[in-house]
């Protein structure tokens, strides 16, 4: 009997086992590369993480002191200041008033318990870190006390206003290290107006001291400024002339001719130094017929000054 054998060609054999090595080879380097990619991922993740941890020290180091202010009680509060270098310096001061130094001594901590004046008064508050880095803050308080003093400037005059639970029987003032003035009062409350401020920065001391011979004592810095004096004349018929002085300097100078030519002359834009503007002199053409002059000079303060004169030429 026939049989007929089935028998594959060995040429077919040949490709099939080609094909499946192929196939093995390629997973391979796919498996080799994913590898690599897992491994440069995790790398580029940490060198990131590690850059924002670099990148956080750095920003710690350099931030600013900071400053807390607790209220301890009704009349203390306590200062903390805290930072991670050490501390050069560290202030205070109410109001006005010189500034208090908290030894610090190379501390990066610091903490100091402070007494809060009667009256409204502010608390400003500074720190700087030995690479010059500052922090600084203020606060409000208003505590009431048997007598509270309010002291008032306009650089001109002073108004003084004093209020106790009891009668207030006087009150003493003195401008820097003169002689005190004394005003009797035996009231519960007194508006005192001093009416002159002596030139340039001063101290003023109030005190005041009610029937039970409680005493409130308030000192403030004060700037006394003085008005420019200012003149108009004229060199014949042609010209009007303004002539100006002032002891902190002039800064401008308003003129107006019949209420329609305005002129203004801004001199600390010429002259930079004060000496060079406390005294000043400017000719200006008169207008035919008569001649309706106003003068207004401001000094530093910007404390004015008119005159006013009628011309003809």
């Amino acid at each position: 009997m026939n049989q007929i054998l089935s028998v594959e060609s060995p040429k077919k054999n040949k490709k099939n086992r080609t094909g499946n090595g192929t196939s093995i080879e390629i997973e391979k380097i796919v498996k080799f590369f994913a590898i690599i990619m897992i491994i440069f991922g995790i790398f580029m993740v940490g060198t990131g993480s590690y850059a924002m941890y670099q990148n956080s020290k750095l920003s710690g180091n350099s931030a600013n002191p900071t400053i807390y202010i607790e209220d301890t009680t009704a009349t203390e509060i306590t200062l903390k200041i805290t930072h991670n270098k050490e501390l050069s310096r560290v202030t205070y001061r109410w109001n006005n008033e010189d500034e208090i130094e908290i030894d610090c001594n190379g501390k990066k901590n610091v903490e100091e318990k402070i007494q809060i004046p009667t009256g409204k008064n502010t608390l400003y508050v500074y720190a700087v870190d030995v690479n010059g880095l500052e922090g600084k803050t203020q606060k409000q308080y208003t505590l009431q006390g048997d007598i509270d003093i309010v002291i008032n400037s306009d650089g001109k005059k002073i108004t003084i206003n004093a209020e106790g639970k009891e009668q207030l029987s006087y009150m003493t003032y003195r401008w820097n290290d003169e002689e005190e003035t004394t005003i009797e009062i035996g009231d519960m409350k007194t508006e005192q107006t001093i009416n002159s401020i002596p030139a340039g920065q001063n101290t003023l001391t109030v005190v005041v001291v009610d029937i039970n011979n409680k005493t409130e004592t308030k000192e403030q810095e004060v700037k006394g400024v003085s008005k420019p004096k200012v003149e108009i004349t004229t060199d014949g018929s042609s010209n009007f002339i303004i002539k100006a002085s002032d002891e902190e300097g002039i800064k401008t100078v308003e003129f107006i001719i019949n209420e329609t030519d305005k002129n203004v002359l801004h001199l600390d834009q010429v002259w930079t130094s004060l000496d060079d503007r406390k005294e000043f002199e400017y000719s200006y053409p008169l207008h035919d017929g008569e001649n309706k002059l106003e003068v207004r000079v401001y000094n530093e303060s910007d404390v004015s000054e008119v005159f006013k004169a009628l011309v003809r030429k």
